[in-house]
C-alpha cells in the first residue's frame, strides 16, 4: 500500500514538477519587463502604453510566478483575495508615480521582489501568513507603475488600464484554479511548488544582487 501511495503521487506530481523545471529555466531577470522596455516613457504613445501594461505583468517572469503562486498557496477563500490584491497592486503603480524610485534603490527593490517569491512559499508552508501577501504586491504594484515614470498622461492611463486587465485575468484564472489544483496534487504537491518557490525566489534575488 505504501509502494503504491508513493507511486501515485509520483504519478500526479510528474506535470507539476515539469512546469517547475520550465519556471525555473525561464526565470531569469534578464527577460524584458514589457514589449517597449527600450522606449523611453516620455516618449510612449497610448497604444504602446496599453500593451505594455498588458505585457508587463506576464513578461516579467518574477511578477508573472508571484501571481501564478496564488493557485498553490491553499488560500481558504481564493477568489475573495482578487479585487484586493488588484486594487492594492494598482494602488502600488500609483504610488510609484507620485513618488519614483531612486536609482540607487532600484537593485534593493528588485531584490525585494525576487524575494518576495520566497516570502510565497512560506505562506505555502504555513511559516508565514496570508496576509503578507498585501505589501507584497504592492510592491510588485510600485515596480510596474515605476517603469513608465515621466509618461504622458494618456500613455500613463492606457498603462494602468493594461495592468488592470493582465493583472486581472491572470488574479482570476490562479485563483479559480486554486481549489481543484490543490486538491489534484496534494498536500506533498503544495509543499514541492513552495520549496520551488523559495528556490526561484532566491536564485533572482542573487541575480539581482550580482547583476
Amino acid at each position: 500500500m505504501r509502494v503504491t501511495a508513493v507511486a501515485r503521487f509520483a504519478e500526479r506530481s510528474r506535470p507539476v514538477s515539469a512546469a517547475l523545471l520550465l519556471l525555473l529555466a525561464g526565470a531569469s531577470p534578464a527577460f524584458a519587463h514589457h514589449p517597449f522596455e527600450g522606449v523611453e516613457a516620455s516618449q510612449l504613445a497610448p497604444v504602446q502604453g496599453l500593451i505594455s501594461g498588458l505585457g508587463h505583468p506576464v513578461l516579467g517572469p518574477d511578477h508573472l510566478l508571484f501571481l501564478v503562486a496564488l493557485a498553490f498557496l491553499g488560500l481558504k477563500r481564493p477568489m475573495r483575495w482578487v479585487l484586493p490584491l488588484l486594487a492594492v497592486g494598482l494602488g502600488g503603480s500609483l504610488v510609484s508615480q507620485l513618488l519614483p524610485l531612486a536609482p540607487s534603490v532600484s537593485a534593493i527593490a528588485e531584490v525585494g521582489v525576487a524575494l518576495s517569491l520566497a516570502v510565497e512559499g512560506l505562506i505555502g508552508l504555513g511559516v508565514l501568513p496570508a496576509a503578507l501577501l498585501v505589501p507584497l504586491i504592492a510592491l510588485h504594484g510600485y515596480l510596474l507603475g515605476s517603469m513608465v515614470v515621466g509618461a504622458e498622461a494618456t500613455p500613463l492611463l492606457a498603462y494602468g488600464a493594461g495592468l488592470l486587465i493582465s493583472q486581472g485575468a491572470v488574479l482570476l484564472f490562479a485563483t479559480a484554479a486554486s481549489r481543484q489544483l490543490s486538491s489534484w496534487i496534494g498536500i506533498q504537491g503544495r509543499r514541492i511548488a513552495a520549496l520551488a518557490w523559495i528556490g526561484i525566489g532566491a536564485a533572482l534575488a542573487f541575480s539581482a544582487l550580482t547583476a
